[in-house]
């Protein structure tokens, strides 16, 4: 890069200037400083100005109840087989001490820490979703956030409103450019979530307005996460990546390392090269008054998102009617493409492959009237009753019908129809969860991981970080032998 450029990129003037080039301004140094900053830059400039005291009430109740739900999936995850096998792997490489292993005993540096709390608390699918762009924020932000908070300290009140902050930052981008760039095979947790990591880890690390543009844009530079690996351990290997990754972009803008000021929105920058698709109004409108992290919801079944109606459907179809699975001649659906798109394995091999069957979910949860860890565990995958009845169920794609709906028809052999029509799904931002169900979600997580008082410790950690000191006090109380 020729010296004279590289200045006016490092003073801010080169920012400015490309991104009123971008949005249309005409030459010339005054329409230029007219011009409204572009998405890279208007973000950046919000993630640094914000402030706690600025968030609304509701806003960091729901950044709360996201936290809450994040370490105990954390935990629940933590010993699974995903997990042991990446702790192996990177012992030996891992740095200093700095940052909590969830639920285990061992401390690795903090980008090492983050990747493998990334992978616990996604392995389950058993996280949050944003509904409308399937993107689970906290499973990248929260383990890059709360890792860096235990090597450089922050109250609790500025890691949750970096939490925010972050979560805000990776659904305006997801909205932005989905569905297209997840259509094309995209896994939009990482791809958007690493800007989350990015943006919330830069809060606390108190970047500059400059500083945000060049984390945002390192960040672009590192898209992680295809959903072909669903159904696998890859699965979790996306959010864990993309949390590191969004710790380098941050600690690497924090120490003088610069980036292209317009990596979002530029011709050749992430949107344009990952999606057909760039609405950036979605990044920048409302800013500070519209938020999307509100829009968090919480799973009630550790499975892919889409199959959350079917499961309610079955479940109320088998309370309602006291269903004999034997007497079932089949189960017809009435579902959203995505749902086959998705969750079409009709011969799930495994536990994990059954999170993104539709076959199994539904005869798992009419047999044995749940949908919990048990029912999509390598035990049930393999059950003969769950075999049986899972050949009956009829899936078929139907116009009208959204991917939060489905409708559901049992018929039994002598005729008999159960009929069940489901628009929200328990756990969707109409049905959401309560204070209370998140609280026993925990708790059944933790359970095992954590000794009981401990694993209440830790929960009370998080409904109540707003006022700790110190939000590394999280991470202490959920590491096991503590």
């Amino acid at each position: 890069m020729p010296a004279i450029r590289r200045r006016a990129l490092l003073t801010g003037a080169f920012a400015t200037t490309l991104s009123a080039g971008f949005l249309g301004a005409t030459a010339g140094a005054r329409a230029a400083d007219a011009a409204p900053p572009g998405p890279t830059l208007a973000l950046a400039r919000w993630l640094v100005k914000t402030r706690y005291a600025g968030l609304p009430a509701p806003v960091r109740k729901e950044g709360v109840r996201t936290l809450v739900n994040w370490l105990g999936a954390a935990l629940g995850g933590s010993s699974h087989e995903a997990v042991a096998h990446a702790v192996a792997a990177l012992a030996p490489l891992s740095g200093p001490a700095q940052s909590s292993l969830i639920g285990r005993k061992e401390r690795f540096d903090a980008r090492t820490a983050a990747f493998i709390n990334g992978i616990a608390s996604h392995v389950l699918d058993y996280d949050d979703t944003h509904l409308k762009t399937v993107i689970h924020p906290s499973v990248v932000i929260c383990p890059a956030l709360l890792a860096v908070a235990e090597w450089k300290p922050v109250t609790g009140a500025d890691f949750l409103a970096a939490q925010i902050a972050g979560t805000e930052a990776a659904l305006r981008i997801g909205n932005a450019v989905y569905p297209n760039h997840y259509d094309v095979g995209w896994h939009i947790t990482g791809t958007a979530g690493v800007f989350g990591a990015a943006a919330a880890v830069g809060r606390i690390l108190k970047l500059t307005e400059q500083q945000m543009v060049f984390a945002l844009g390192l960040a672009a530079s590192q898209p992680v996460g295809l959903r072909e690996s669903f159904g696998s351990m890859n699965k979790s290997f996306n959010p864990g990546a993309a949390a590191s990754a969004g710790i380098l972009a941050a600690l690497l803008a924090a120490n003088g390392f610069d980036s292209s000021p317009g990596m979002i929105e530029a011709k050749r920058g992430w949107a344009n090269t990952v999606s057909t698709k760039q609405d950036y109004r979605e990044i920048t409108e409302g800013l500070g008054t519209r938020f999307e992290a509100a829009l968090n919801t919480y799973k009630p079944f550790p499975c892919g998102i889409v199959l959350h109606p079917p499961i309610d459907a079955a479940l109320k179809l088998r309370k309602a009617n006291k269903i004999d699975p034997a007497a079932i001649d089949r189960v017809e659906l009435k579902v959203h493409p995505l749902v086959l798109e998705l969750t079409g394995k009709q011969a799930p091999a495994d536990g994990l492959e059954s999170k993104f069957s539709v076959y199994h979910a539904v005869a798992v949860a009419i047999i044995e009237g749940a949908g919990g860890l048990k029912q999509f565990s390598d035990r049930a995958a393999k059950d003969p009753a769950v075999l049986a009845l899972r050949d009956k169920v009829k899936p078929v794609v139907t116009p009208g019908i959204h991917e939060a709906q489905v409708d559901m028809t049992i018929v039994m052999k002598d005729g008999t129809k159960f009929h069940q029509f489901i628009e929200h799904a328990v756990g969707s931002v109409e049905a959401p969860l309560s204070d209370a169900d998140l609280a026993a979600k925990f708790t059944d997580l933790a359970d095992g991981i954590l000794p009981a008082a401990q694993a209440k410790k830790a929960m009370d950690a998080c409904w109540n970080v707003e006022k700790l000191a110190s939000a590394g006090e999280i991470a202490t109380a959920a590491r096991s032998g503590t």
